[in-house]
């Protein structure tokens, strides 16, 4: 069931609408009409998330203030199920109880707020940005640091805050990475007071065995990071918050273009004096794509956003639109551990390209393929009409687009069984159709994303636009699993 919520401000908010409006009903659908026909090597789970709004906002909605809601399909010997949760966060209960939204979000002072993170951001923590598999649980995360919350993979059950068996402390970033060859997970947390910025490492045994606080000049808001095979990159970019308008109940955000962007290379398990820091031109970023060790240098490729602040003036509406409103491109820097220099540039400056995903087996290794989104132009709002391949041997782009009015998802690769590189497996995303108002999802063959896609499985109900995806592989959800309620 689609629900048309409205804020206080009494304007049309673009969030709500469409594509974009929540749906209430959380529902488990099998037997789905299938045009074409699901590989039968294609086994495992894709799971997307993203904000749902349960209750009409208090004050003004922004689209990251929404409730977590992660849709999933898991695919099965050529069988596709459907499945959509809430993620229930603390938040989430409290709410619940009471049957309305007791949060004002983003776009509104925070204060009276019931309560927020353990960092003294009194906003309401929603785990709807992205998910993330780790040590048989996928991880629920919010994009200003909360706690990551637990789901099972399969009934989409949330299993409640995950602590590490107790040893985590403070808040947990939007974007951790795990490192399948060693089985740890990176993470950092930040906040508008001291320590601006920590980073740890969560141990294979499900602890967290390393943390330090990190020296930046002030508060800052750090979205990704990234591994290498021996150090972890943290980022100290030029956007932060305003703390006179913070001081004054408003949430402003400034880029100060007289400061560098600046990248922290750190040894995975290094004390804090071991950070070394790269000077590169000032700019934002969004998400990384993946980053490696060649030589004396370390390779790491992003999606780079020169101009991260809103543009011009108007209601508090359009300059939300104007702010959330993506314009990046593909963008390589290379750190000289030996020289510490840095050099950068473009690897494609024609494209506006953003969400990306690689083989989650090479996080931290050498990659050869990348898998982005493409991103409208001249729309008011952030729609996804294709895809977009990345070669980093050849230089080579190979593109996919949805078609007229249809938009998709965040397309994580999906390694068929016995997968041996990088492409060998499909893509698989979510597809809404503006027009009819109808979702699907599609499976592409990752080697020839010209060709369309194989399998079309049709859903019983609107999956609304959203944020960031993750593929689990059948023998990552154990063996003898069954996926039931």
């Amino acid at each position: 069931m689609t629900v048309v919520l409205m804020d206080e401000s009494g304007e049309a908010n673009p969030y709500l609408l469409g594509v974009y409006a929540p749906v209430q009903d959380e529902i488990t659908a099998a037997d789905l009409k299938v045009i074409g026909e699901i590989p039968r090597d294609l086994n495992g789970v894709y799971l997307r998330n993203g904000p749902n709004a349960r209750f009409p906002m208090r004050g003004r909605y922004h689209w990251f203030d929404g409730d977590g809601m992660v849709h999933a399909m898991h695919f099965e010997n050529g069988q596709a199920r459907y499945r959509n949760r809430y993620v229930r966060t603390k938040a989430f209960e409290a709410e619940s109880a009471q049957g309305r939204s007791l949060w004002t979000g983003v776009m509104e002072s925070p204060k009276g707020n019931p309560f927020g993170n353990t960092r003294g951001l009194n906003l309401k923590d929603s785990a709807n940005t992205d998910v993330i598999f780790h040590r048989g649980k996928v991880l629920a995360t919010w994009y200003l640091c909360g706690s990551p919350y637990g789901l099972d993979p399969l009934s989409l059950e949330t299993l409640g805050a995950e602590t590490f068996l107790d040893t985590l402390t403070g808040d947990f970033m939007a974007h951790p990475k795990v490192d399948e060859r060693t089985g740890e997970l990176f993470w950092f947390d930040y906040g508008p007071r001291e320590p601006y910025l920590r980073y740890g490492v969560v141990g294979a045994g499900g602890a967290v065995e390393h943390c330090v606080e990190i020296d930046i000049p002030g508060a800052r808001l750090p979205h990704d990071m990234a591994i290498t095979e021996n150090h972890a990159i943290l980022m100290d970019l030029p956007l932060y918050q305003d703390m006179d308008a913070a001081r004054q109940g408003r949430y402003k955000l400034t880029f100060n273009r007289e400061l560098p962007s600046r990248f922290g290379v750190i040894p995975r398990r290094g004390a804090a004096h071991e950070i070394r820091w790269f000077d590169a031109k000032p700019c934002y970023i969004y998400h990384v794509v993946n980053s490696w060790e060649s030589g004396d240098e370390i390779i790491l490729d992003v999606c780079r956003v020169s101009r991260p602040a809103p543009q011009g003036a108007g209601s508090p509406l359009s300059r939300m639109l104007s702010y959330l409103k993506l314009d990046a491109r593909m963008y390589r820097y290379r750190f000289n551990l030996r020289t510490g220099t840095t050099s950068e540039g473009y690897v494609d400056d024609d494209h506006n390209t953003e969400f990306p995903s690689i083989d989650a087996r090479q996080t931290g290794y050498a990659t050869r393929y990348a898998y982005n989104v493409s991103i409208v132009k001249d729309a008011p709002t952030n729609l996804f009409d294709g895809l977009i391949k990345y070669d980093n041997v050849t230089g080579a782009k190979e593109e996919y687009y949805y078609g007229e009015h249809r938009y998709g998802s965040e397309a994580p690769f999906a390694p068929r069984d016995g997968s041996t590189g990088e492409d060998d497996g499909y893509l698989i995303t979510f597809v809404t159709d503006e027009r009819e108002g109808a979702s699907e999802v599609q499976i592409l063959d990752a080697s020839d994303l010209t060709a369309g896609p194989i399998a079309r499985v049709l859903l019983p109900q609107r999956v609304p636009l959203g944020f960031h995806a993750t593929w689990v592989r059948a023998d990552q959800l154990g063996s003898g699993r069954k996926d039931g309620e």
